[in-house]
């Protein structure tokens, strides 16, 4: 039989991540004591596993890529706001809120419409909740300019701190400081916000002590919203105390208000200019966002298994029950009838060091990745079966020459190697003794590369010898 030669993975030409870890979990036994091991916790849905916690969903696929974001396509970090907006309105947007347009405001509105209408209530008094809740929020430093006579449509919420700088000499003085314009006018606005008690909707959620304006640190209340940057609440010194809020913050605020700015498109309202033809302008009104959308980390059933079962930082629960290990193996196996072969060869390949991930779209049942999708490209596109010692069995891919030569074409052609992974099992198991994941431990597994063959080459090979 001719060895294989084992091919380099194919690096990444941009790489926007940097590796943390290959698990979450301590790899040191040092490590482990000098901190609590997280714990993390998802749950069955719809024959998925899904993970919920902002948290957990980052250190899962940040220290292993384990799981997908339901809405993102590898990394779960989702985000309503339009990144052409986003980018046009960079200048003009210095609380940092989400950027969309008035049409994509519209279907949110729309299904916050059907999601009422689902509740059996009327449509009137599910007009009257919409328009009360996505009414515009007016700024306080909007209502200094229309006091001040400035109504120009093209104003965005922001413009007048440039004009009260510019008129009080701090924006000079910032340029002769070499301080940046953006951060001081992004405090100008955080304390016009402060000023105003009806703008805060989420002060009632607690009693803040107020402290002088040089105590306060640069830190997001976790009390508030992230809107509003400095509301004067004292901060405690110890750093548990600080983590646990920041934990009461994590599962709070997510049912909170979601502030969005909304690009509107505004008609000119001055005589002159209606007998001509029309400009069109834009500014940004900020509103509360009726239909929140939220990102989930999907777990496959083998990753959910691997995180449970051989790295014990994962429970999962099901009709908020915890369910045990065996129960999990029952499950996943109904759910997916190849699920326990599936396992053990990513178990066997997780263990070697390499990321799985799913084949399907290859036509195989594994891709195999060095450190994680972001840096290498797949190296191999693996089949698993399972066999006993005698090499018989009845397989889940029956291959033909004509298959088999197929698949190989397709791999070849995405730069990747066929890999078959044969996990034999002694004769005499039974499958009794297949109900429990401890069978692992008395299967061996056998890797072959299945490699095209071409004559040529072999003609000059063996001219060469």
């Amino acid at each position: 039989m001719a060895e294989a030669n084992f091919c380099a993975p194919k690096r990444k030409r941009r790489v926007y991540e940097s590796y943390e870890a290959p698990y979450p979990v301590p790899l040191k036994r040092e490590e482990s004591n000098a901190y609590e091991q997280e714990h993390y916790y998802a749950e069955i849905m719809n024959n998925n596993v899904i993970v919920r916690n902002p948290d957990s969903m980052q250190a899962l696929y940040g220290k292993g890529y384990f799981g997908k974001g339901v809405l993102s396509r590898s990394r779960p970090d989702y985000n309503i706001s339009d990144p052409t907006l986003a980018a046009k309105w960079k200048d003009a947007n210095l609380l940092h809120m989400p950027i969309i347009s008035s049409t994509k405001f519209q279907h949110h509105v729309e299904w916050a419409k059907s999601l009422l209408q689902e509740q059996g209530l009327e449509d009137a008094f599910i007009e009257k909740i919409l328009e009360d809740y996505t009414k515009p929020i007016e700024l306080p430093c909007d209502r200094t300019s229309s006091e001040s006579g400035d109504h120009s449509p093209g104003i965005n919420i922001n413009s007048q701190v440039y004009a009260a700088e510019e008129e009080s000499g701090e924006g000079v003085e910032n340029m002769h400081n070499g301080e940046n314009h953006s951060v001081k006018s992004t405090q100008n606005m955080a304390h016009c916000l402060e000023g105003d008690a009806l703008y805060n909707p989420l002060a009632r959620l607690a009693d803040c002590e107020t402290t002088e304006r040089e105590a306060v640190t640069e830190v997001h209340c976790p009390r508030h919203n992230d809107l509003i940057i400095h509301c004067g609440c004292q901060y405690p010194d110890d750093m548990n105390e600080v983590l646990q809020y920041n934990s009461i913050k994590d599962n709070k605020m997510s049912v909170e208000h979601e502030y969005v700015l909304v690009v509107e498109n505004v008609l000119p309202f001055n005589d002159k200019e209606l007998s001509k033809k029309p400009e069109v302008t834009e500014r940004l009104v900020c509103k509360r966002n009726p239909f929140k959308v939220f990102e989930y980390l999907q777990l496959s059933l083998e990753e959910a298994f691997f995180l449970v079962y051989a790295l014990g930082c994962l429970t999962i629960y099901h009709n908020e029950e915890p369910l045990t290990i065996l129960k999990l193996w029952e499950i996943f196996s109904l759910i997916q009838p190849g699920f326990k072969t599936n396992y053990m060869g990513y178990h066997y390949f997780r263990s070697k060091g390499w990321v799985p991930k799913t084949g399907l779209k290859y036509g195989t049942d594994l891709l195999l990745y060095r450190k994680g999708p972001p840096f290498y490209h797949a190296s191999y596109s693996v089949v698993i079966e399972m066999l006993d010692d005698s090499y018989q069995g009845s397989q889940r891919r029956p291959f033909t020459w004509r298959s088999l030569a197929g698949l190989s074409r397709i791999t070849a052609n995405v730069s990747k190697e066929l890999l078959l992974c044969y996990l034999i099992k002694p004769s005499n198991m039974t499958d009794e003794a297949m109900t429990s994941p401890e069978c692992m431990k008395k299967i061996k597994a056998q890797e072959l590369i299945v490699s095209r063959w071409i004559s040529s080459r072999e003609r000059t090979d063996q001219e060469e010898l």
